[in-house]
């Protein structure tokens, strides 16, 4: 009775050994077609380097012509944009979401860079973001507002208290269609805020008058 664990053991430890060398058998045959492979990679581009590289370079001059049409691409979109805003007209009648991007549109139209959007809940004062064409970060608060609604005092308050300190922007301004307070504008006058009212946001629409970070 106590012969038959001894042979069960000596079957069990057959069977790993068996199984050991079928498995480096098997690493033997994988790692032998690797090398086969890659020396056949190899050899074949040693053999045809001259068409490994013309491969490359079309590839490179197709990629760079494609990034330039998507450019002009956005240049042209942009410019028919922008051609739409040349009267104050239509600032008049957006929503105020659109009234931001319109701003972005205008800002990237004079030459900012790194321009986005990003009014919302919890904005903290700044609908558009972006870098002037001399390199200061710019915000913009944007004010969709009907004739009868003027910016207050308030509006431009919450401006001051964020664009330095948490937006880490160097020019701050507010763009409306419609008017400012007196109190308003004489804040943004003391502080250095730019109130952009209607008649000055008509005006750099057109092209004919300054952009808020000038």
């Amino acid at each position: 009775m106590a012969r038959r664990p001894v042979r069960r053991r000596r079957s069990t430890a057959a069977r790993r050994a068996q199984q050991a060398r079928d498995n480096a058998l098997t690493l033997g045959i994988a790692a032998l077609v690797a090398v086969t492979v890659v020396s056949f990679v190899l050899t074949w581009l040693a053999r045809h380097l001259l068409l490994v590289a013309a491969l490359l370079a079309t590839g490179v001059v197709v990629g760079a012509v494609v990034l330039r049409l998507r450019q002009l691409a956005r240049r042209r979109e942009l410019a028919a944009r922008t051609a739409q805003l040349r009267h104050i007209g239509p600032f008049l009648s957006m929503t105020p979401k659109a009234f931001e991007h319109a701003l972005a549109d205008l800002c990237r139209r004079d030459g900012c860079t790194k321009v986005t959007v990003v009014g919302g809940t919890g904005d903290l004062a700044a609908d558009v973001l972006a870098t002037t064409p001399s390199g200061q970060r710019l915000l913009i608060q944007a004010k969709r507002y009907g004739p009868r609604t003027s910016v207050g005092s308030q509006d431009v308050q919450k401006v001051n208290g964020t664009y330095r300190d948490v937006h880490r922007c160097d020019l701050a301004a507010v763009v409306t269609t419609s008017s400012f307070t007196k109190a308003a504008a004489a804040f943004c006058a003391n502080v250095g805020i730019h109130a952009i009212d209607r008649r000055a946001l008509a005006l750099w629409a057109e092209g004919t008058g300054k952009p808020p970070w000038a």
